[in-house]
């Protein structure tokens, strides 16, 4: 029964990218007019938009304690248009939730999920104003909501799993301004296809988080992304590497590559932005990425590129990129087969120097690996 439910979820996943395609939906422009604080709140009519943060966390009550943590929400329209029944049971979007911490002194990496339809006793995506971006309940077994807020000058997300024995309750403050992800936050995936997608590089961060009973008061720094669009990954396109880098200079840097079915880069972008919140736009020319080890997944038998050499020579840049644990994989107990890596990474220079913090997310590795949301329109050989 698990298995057919799994399975029923996962279709009904599929069915706006491979029956429905892109039909009725919006799609994202380079000449798309941004309104803030408005585009923080879900945009209607775009089949595909989530909410992404992702951090390291200090203990404040115990210091040798380390953290790092995931927060994403994701609206999956179901329909172009909200449903002709006026019934408030009737559903246009699912609400999708993932979340994970790292326990760095243990070596731990923990994962939380869940999946409802947008109805009210289930979740929903409220509208400008109100302060609630997107809520859901929480998983199974769990009393309360998962939240996510913005207040005015900061973002508020919170979360609970009592099975996985672990939950949060942070406040986000941007230190740094708002960031395009892309000129004019037109994020090109492929000749013709794309997302809108902008970003909090550098977030102050504070708050609650706890593991097996035990609570730590928290402080850090997050990142934020938001991206909202109607395309899948193109026919050959298997996943993408997406890396955000946090140094200790100021400076970020944001690098995607998609891939190809052969492992091949398909298509890549970049942004660094300055210490001052000035973005530049990077292409493939500009960067030298190169993975020098793997990590097989024991549970998935996925394997994963594992540490990476990166050079940026406009920016004066040669960083080393470790994982901080190595199984830092996020595997679906709702939906069968669906597992990829996102986890916290250290940066140095060639002689070990810290030069920052960051995180990585790797997906489409291994025969299920590839996010239900963003399976491509086609496919070959039945793959």
């Amino acid at each position: 029964a698990v298995k057919t439910w799994s399975k029923a979820f996962l279709l009904l996943l599929l069915i706006p990218g491979w029956i429905l395609g892109s039909a009725g939906w919006k799609t994202a422009r380079s000449d798309y007019s941004w309104s803030f604080p408005a585009d923080h709140w879900a945009r209607p009519g775009y089949r595909l938009e989530w909410w992404y943060f992702t951090g390291h966390l200090e203990t404040v009550n115990h210091p040798q304690q380390r953290f790092s943590y995931q927060f994403t929400f994701f609206r999956i329209g179901l329909l172009p248009e909200p449903p002709e029944s006026r019934s408030r049971w009737t559903a246009g979007n699912l609400i999708l939730g993932h979340a994970a911490v790292g326990d760095l002194l243990n070596g731990r990496h923990r994962f939380s999920e869940l999946l409802y339809r947008e109805i009210p006793l289930l979740g929903g995506f409220p509208s400008f104003p109100d302060p609630l971006l997107a809520w859901s309940r929480a998983p199974a077994g769990t009393d309360g909501e998962w939240r996510l807020s913005w207040k005015g000058d900061r973002f508020t997300l919170s979360m609970r799993d009592d099975r996985q024995k672990f939950s949060f309750d942070l406040s986000t403050r941007p230190v740094k301004p708002l960031v395009l992800q892309g000129p004019g936050g037109y994020s090109r995936k492929g000749d013709d296809s794309g997302s809108q997608y902008y970003s909090f590089t550098r977030l102050a961060t504070e708050g609650e988080l706890s593991v097996d009973g035990e609570t730590f008061r928290v402080e850090g720094e997050s990142w934020m992304d938001k991206e909202f669009g109607s395309g899948s990954l193109g026919e050959d396109q298997v996943g993408w590497d997406w890396f955000g880098l946090q140094l200790d200079d100021g400076r970020e840097i944001m690098l995607y590559l998609m891939r190809d079915r052969d492992g091949r880069i398909a298509y890549a972008r970049g942004t660094r932005v300055s210490a001052g919140g000035e973005p530049a736009y990077l292409s493939p020319t500009d960067w030298q990425l190169r993975a020098t080890d793997t990590w097989k997944s024991p549970e998935t038998g996925a394997r994963y590129p594992a540490r990476w050499s990166l050079e940026i020579p406009g920016e004066n840049l040669m960083l080393e990129i470790n994982p901080k644990i190595a199984d830092q994989e996020n595997r679906s107990r709702i939906t069968e087969g669906l597992y990829y890596w996102e986890g916290a990474v250290a940066i140095s220079d060639p002689a070990g120097k810290r030069m920052g913090r960051g995180f990585v997310e790797l997906t489409g590795y291994g025969d299920g690996g590839r996010p239900p949301y963003m399976t491509p329109h086609k496919r070959r050989n039945g793959k």
